[in-house]
């Protein structure tokens, strides 16, 4: 079986160009010391910036993770902010050794993005949740349910990438943006969908169903 090459996100690049340019340094300056310690940083921050190729199950009602890391929070909300709308609210935590690449959860059509400043606590904290910075997107599927996916930020991360545009038609699996150096992913699905994931449980962005509209 040929395994799938592991790129590197684009995003990455300068970082690592940082690192890569101070570890030459280093070593011009015959300093073996923080040449094993730049070496490293190297190489975390292509480990943090990889960009594996992904899976996605072939059904058309499932609901795919958008991230890599640990369900945090499954409740039922009424969902005043994204969709207007009483739903599940299920909550994925990354920290800096999962993938940061993130995924469309379902295919469909881009109705909003909705940015909004704010602080940087830990983004598994409820400080996090009700205060952090976040880009959310709001989509309407096929079958005219209307799902969100929340981007937050997180103690150390500050930077929130998304690259999608209201209108864009979107399949699911496909990537739509990161987050840098850990944090989490909302969603918020309306009530017709079934659960599939625990409090818990480590999910794989594009690859686990997280819920099955009914």
């Amino acid at each position: 079986m040929i395994r799938p090459k592991v790129p590197i996100a684009l995003e990455g690049y300068p970082f690592i160009a940082i690192c890569g340019f101070i570890t030459l340094i280093c070593a011009i300056l015959g300093n073996l010391f923080l040449v094993f310690l730049t070496l490293l940083a190297t190489a975390f921050t292509m480990y943090f910036f990889r960009d594996p190729e992904r899976f996605t199950p072939d059904t058309e009602t499932g609901i795919i993770s958008p991230a890599d890391g640990k369900v945090i929070l499954i409740e039922e909300v009424q969902d005043d902010t994204f969709t207007g709308n009483e739903a599940y609210k299920v909550s994925i935590f990354m920290n800096v050794f999962n993938v940061h690449v993130n995924r469309v959860p379902i295919d469909g059509t881009v109705e909003k993005i909705k940015y909004h400043p704010g602080k940087f606590y830990s983004a598994d904290s409820t400080r996090g949740a009700e205060l952090n910075e976040y880009c959310g997107t709001i989509l309407t599927t096929k079958s005219g349910d209307k799902i969100a996916f929340v981007q937050i930020a997180g103690l150390i991360a500050r930077r929130i990438i998304c690259w999608l545009e209201p209108q864009d038609v979107v399949k699911k699996g496909s990537r739509f943006g990161l987050i840098r150096f850990g944090s989490r992913v909302d969603l918020y699905l309306p009530k017709n969908a079934e659960i599939a994931v625990t409090v818990g449980q480590k999910v794989s962005a594009g690859e686990t169903i997280i819920a099955d509209l009914k």
